[in-house]
């Protein structure tokens, strides 16, 4: 939490949702009123408690655009400056790497890093559209450039440190310190560790900003409040955009295409949608689980292979085939109108 004791504006950064009461308190202890949940990227190993806080608080969420959190009130990008507080900002620096989205916050002197860079370590690189390369990268030219002294605050340690400082990591962080480029990427491809235990759970609820099902219709009802960097992201403009890059093809198209064979399917929907049918021979992908799952399905070992993609409605299969598109793949189809057009057209 960063707190301004004169305007009482605040900000948490990547809070969990097992401890919003304490969160709560801490705020009314000292008469702060918060502003923004920010998130480094998507977590795969809690669950963050934005979506709760906006609800109770009101304050606006923010997650980086490339981390498909489409009910995230702000969509962030490399750059953008939050003033909370006076002259008080936050910038934002990309540090991708750990996942696609991954993102860094410096306040004054002082760096939050999620799990892009920890203390001597740094964060897998294995799932959610992880990229060893990019992370050495990110790191060493964008990070450890900073000055000496900046002070460095990781999402979480396993050995109880708290703070290190940007001299201390690139001298002695074993992943990095003296490290090539390929000596580092070799470093992460054999790590070898087991998945999150809570990816399956987590993942999908931080792309609604950690609410549960039953939580997120009021979360896709963004808020056009005005903001210090730019307008409220809402889903319907994520969407429109993506559609834009995508190719969409309408149920009689699809039917043709599942015909001649070849092929993979992929049903976006959530599970509580699945009561309703499916399309045969389709693979069940949540939107949300997508990016994780897609490096361990042999159906999309082969990037030029033609993937035809559907949901409810036809909006996350949008969403669903630009994500698809930017790690790869190069013949990525949406299905118009989803199932609802499929079982109309039956």
């Amino acid at each position: 939490m960063i707190a301004d004791p004169v305007s009482k504006d605040a900000i948490l950064i990547d809070p969990v949702n097992t401890h919003i009461d304490e969160y709560i308190e801490l705020l009314k202890a000292h008469d702060l009123q918060l502003k923004y949940s920010l998130e480094t990227h998507v977590h795969a190993d809690h669950i963050t408690a934005s979506g709760l806080l906006r609800q109770r608080l009101g304050a606006q969420t923010g997650v980086s655009g490339l981390c498909g959190a489409e009910s995230a009130d702000i969509q962030i990008q490399d750059g953008d400056i939050f003033k909370f507080a006076g002259n008080e900002q936050i910038k934002v620096i990309a540090t991708p790497g750990h996942t696609r989205g991954s993102i860094s916050f410096l306040w004054r002197d002082r760096l939050f890093t999620g799990d892009s860079l920890l203390i001597g370590g740094c964060g897998r690189t294995d799932f959610q559209g992880g990229d060893a390369g990019a992370q050495y990268d990110c790191i060493t030219q964008r990070l450890f450039t900073l000055p000496d002294q900046t002070l460095v605050y990781p999402g979480h340690d396993y050995q109880q440190h708290w703070v290190s400082s940007i001299m201390q990591e690139r001298t002695t962080n074993p992943r990095l310190a003296g490290k090539t480029r390929e000596q580092f990427i070799e470093i992460m491809n054999n790590l070898n560790l087991p998945k999150p235990r809570l990816i399956d759970e987590a993942v999908p609820a931080n792309r609604y900003c950690g609410l549960d099902e039953n939580e997120r219709q009021d979360a896709v009802t963004l808020r056009d409040a005005t903001l210090p960097i730019r307008a409220t992201t809402k889903t319907e403009d994520l969407v429109a955009a993506a559609k834009q890059h995508i190719i969409e093809i309408d149920v009689a198209k699809s039917k043709q295409l599942l015909t001649e064979g070849n092929i993979v399917l992929i049903d976006t929907r959530e599970e509580s949608e699945y009561a309703v049918g499916h399309v045969d021979g389709a693979l069940l992908v949540p939107r949300g689980m997508l990016e994780f799952k897609v490096g361990n399905m042999p159906e999309l070992a082969d990037k030029s292979k033609t993937v035809l993609i559907y949901c409810r409605l036809g909006n996350r299969s949008a969403l669903a085939a630009q994500t698809l598109q930017q790690l790869g793949y190069t013949n990525v189809l949406s299905m118009a109108g989803g199932f609802e057009a499929w079982k109309s057209n039956a």
